[in-house]
């Protein structure tokens, strides 16, 4: 880009600057001037079958890159990225959605406009509600600061922001200031408080003998990884993970003792919680699938530490300027205490005992064998119902390669997140999990990941309908017509499909497209309805205990 900026080219140059090198959405008559500066920008256009797919691709290509984009046209466009966007905020992923709209000056003369509703504002006030910054660049002047200011936000806080420019703007001529995008234009920690509230948490433990830590997708939202593992294995503390922080540590760490979820954790890993003297929750969003009873009660007892981006609490304090990275990191290098070993409980995946070859296959039979093939250039993309239930009991091989809406729990995340995943970073394959009712929502997606060369392996969980919804409460508006997901390979022109009733042919088709990185693989897994797996059977129960408890 030169030195002359537009609105428009300012726009995509601080979001290149920023690293993003992807825009996924689908183009329209109000944002086609901006298309075209993007075909001109090193930004590459993935243009997407549906809306809320270019928004669930972002997402996951912000969970893994750092930050995710989509553009689309005015209210049929935009609005349909409401669902989408939703998911982003409520799970902490920076994507930024750009909008064209109707220009200035036609406003004037013609009030009532294609794809308009109510009023010009009606869409900017629908996502002002699910983004943490919204603007629209309505004026030259104030152009850079507005963008600036919506980006420090994305930035800061993790969340998804809102552009919107009228189409007559987009090539309207801007002076800037700077050509750096806000980097480091962050509120920084109160050093004293960040001191005290270290050294409170070192009260706490120096009168434990039986701390844990519960890590959730905060500490992957912002990049702290390798800071989380430093702590845990230097305190030598056990920890476990929240369904949605599921991998933020390597599952195969000796210390990981697996998901812990009131809905959805095996007992052993619930109980070893509730043992603890001292709870550490870093970067958790908790939600009624984890029901952190441990939490509740180690609060009481002022024996807890919940930190997160909103607030960091050490019992009954709130440190509110504390930055949530600055805080994790002065933790790792305090002098805190390291605790003698612990027996930890065993995980229920490795032990595995496969059938004949000629049984009918079974949710346990692909998750038991899915386990054994995970290797550590796999990113599991797992969707909503028994894909993901089932799935907390795979062990992902390396940190912050498993991708589920598990807190906001939308369907048809999946594949479109494998496309978004592919492009974040193509040493990946991603395995997608994906139950009949969700591929039928967003499955069309694959014809993006053929036209671009992507090959995931997509498991769809055929049982003829929506299991969760059954095991909640049973009846035919559960149901769905079923299709011959193998053959959508045929359909879109590429790709293998492979129709599985048996272990055997489940075996047969995973090692065949495991052994094929070119090609995308479809598996139609034939299961009963009926069938459900062990973390299915552990909401249920629950589920169902909770009921009689409300009523009682």
């Amino acid at each position: 880009m030169s030195d002359s900026y537009t609105i428009g080219t300012l726009l995509l140059d601080r979001l290149h600057k920023l690293g993003l090198r992807h825009m996924f959405g689908i183009p329209g008559d109000y944002v086609l001037t901006l298309y075209k500066l993007l075909e001109e920008s090193p930004i590459q256009h993935i243009g997407t079958t549906r809306e809320d797919c270019a928004g669930f691709a972002a997402d996951a290509y912000a969970r893994i890159h750092g930050i995710g984009g989509a553009c689309v046209t005015y209210c049929v466009g935009g609005l349909n990225m409401v669902n989408a966007i939703a998911c982003a905020y409520a799970e902490r992923s920076p994507v930024v959605l750009i909008s064209g709209s109707p220009g200035l000056s036609e406003r004037v003369n013609n009030p009532f406009l294609h794809h308009m509703v109510r009023d010009f504002s009606t869409q900017r006030d629908v996502f002002e509600k699910i983004t943490v910054a919204s603007t629209i660049l309505d004026d030259p002047h104030i152009a850079e600061r507005e963008i600036d200011r919506a980006l420090n936000a994305l930035i800061q806080f993790k969340r998804p922001i809102y552009l919107e420019i009228p189409r007559d703007l987009v090539l309207a001529p801007v002076q800037v200031v700077s050509t750096e995008p806000p980097k480091n234009k962050v509120c920084q920690s109160d050093p004293v408080a960040l001191k005290e509230a270290v050294a409170e948490v070192r009260g706490i433990l120096s009168g434990s003998e039986r701390p844990f830590i519960l890590a959730g997708a905060e500490i992957h939202r912002f990049g702290l990884q390798d800071e989380l593992t430093e702590l845990v294995e230097r305190m030598n503390a056990p920890i476990a993970t929240t369904l949605l922080g599921k991998s933020v540590i390597r599952e195969d760490h000796p210390l990981n003792i697996g998901v812990y979820s009131g809905l959805v954790g095996r007992e052993e890993v619930l109980e070893f919680v509730e043992n603890a003297d001292c709870l550490l929750t870093l970067g958790t969003l908790l939600t009624d699938v984890d029901d952190a009873k441990a939490h509740a009660t180690l609060l009481a007892a002022g024996r807890t530490l919940h930190a997160t981006a909103d607030a960091i609490a050490i019992k009954h304090h709130k440190y509110e300027d504390v930055r949530f990275e600055d805080f994790i990191r002065a933790l790792v290098t305090s002098p805190l205490p390291s605790f003698p070993g612990r027996a930890l409980p065993l995980r229920d995946s490795v032990r595995f005992d496969p059938p004949v070859p000629e049984a009918a296959v079974t949710l346990y039979d692909v998750f038991g064998y899915l386990d054994g093939m995970l290797n550590d250039k796999t990113v599991v993309i797992a969707d909503v119902g028994e894909s993901l239930f089932a799935a907390a009991d795979l062990r992902v091989r390396k940190s912050a390669e498993f991708l589920s809406p598990a807190y906001y729990t939308s369907m048809g995340f999946s594949v479109p997140a494998a496309l978004g995943a592919g492009f974040a970073d193509p040493t990946l394959r991603p395995l997608v999990l994906v139950g009949d009712g969700a591929f039928q929502m967003t499955g069309t997606e694959l014809s993006t990941c053929l036209r671009h060369g992507h090959a995931p392996i997509v498991v769809v969980l055929n049982n003829r309908g929506y299991s969760t919804e059954r095991k909640i409460l049973e009846g035919p508006f559960n149901d769905i017509h079923e299709w011959e997901y193998e053959k959508i390979c045929d359909l879109l022109g590429g790709g293998v499909g492979h129709r599985v009733d048996t272990f055997g042919a489940l075996v047969q088709a995973l090692q065949a497209a495991a052994q094929d990185h070119k090609h995308v693989h479809v598996l139609n897994v034939l299961l009963d309805p009926d069938d459900c797996s062990k973390a299915m059977k552990r909401v249920a129960q629950r589920l169902a205990k909770r009921m009689v408890e409300q009523k009682s």
